[in-house]
């Protein structure tokens, strides 16, 4: 008989526990995360707090009822490089999935900043490992997806495209609200 760790949610939406490969998992990449923020002096570096909370799916199959509210909380920490228009950054976080399932990754990329008075538009990358329930049994596997982050220093709106990746795959805009931690101060 299969063992089978069943999920619960805390109050407001939070994931707290699915099977045991994705927690180490998760707990291994968050751990190598804040090791790696810790190593070196920051100097107008920011960490930031992420909300997830939408999917927009493009072209979902007809029948098909696929989960747009992706509630979940991650960490983001951006370097700010001096005279550097190229913004670096290291990301962990976790949310509901499409298909109701719990979703880990941890990872990084860098942004292409492109400033107007107080605000800003980032273009780039992130490469990532991330755990899923429905895929490779909830082993990690790497990934690379491009990202656009509008907003001003405090707050700002990530958007991630997610193209189809298999068979039965839809593509999808992720889409996360990201703000300072700086605020909170």
């Amino acid at each position: 008989m299969k063992n089978v760790t069943r999920g619960f949610y805390a109050p407001g939406g939070i994931l707290l526990g699915y099977g045991r490969n994705s927690q180490r998992a998760f707990l291994a990449l968050l751990l190598t995360f804040i090791a790696g923020l810790t190593a070196g002096a920051a100097v107008a570096d920011e960490m930031s707090l992420l909300v997830n909370g939408k999917a927009i799916h493009i072209n979902t199959p007809a029948g098909r009822n696929l989960n747009e509210n992706n509630w979940g909380l991650g960490l983001q920490y951006d370097w700010d490089l001096a005279d550097s228009k190229w913004r670096p950054f290291a990301t962990v976080s976790g949310f509901n999935d499409s298909n109701h399932n719990p979703s880990y990754y941890a990872g990084g990329g860098a942004l292409r900043r492109f400033q107007f008075d107080g605000m800003h538009v980032d273009l780039g990358a992130i490469g990532f490992l991330m755990t899923r329930k429905d895929f490779k049994n909830e082993r990690p596997f790497p990934g690379v997806l491009p990202v656009l982050s509008v907003g001003t220093r405090n707050i700002a709106l990530n958007v991630t495209y997610v193209p189809r990746v298999e068979p039965k795959g839809v593509p999808l805009l992720f889409f996360q609200i990201k703000m300072n931690l700086g605020i909170f101060q």
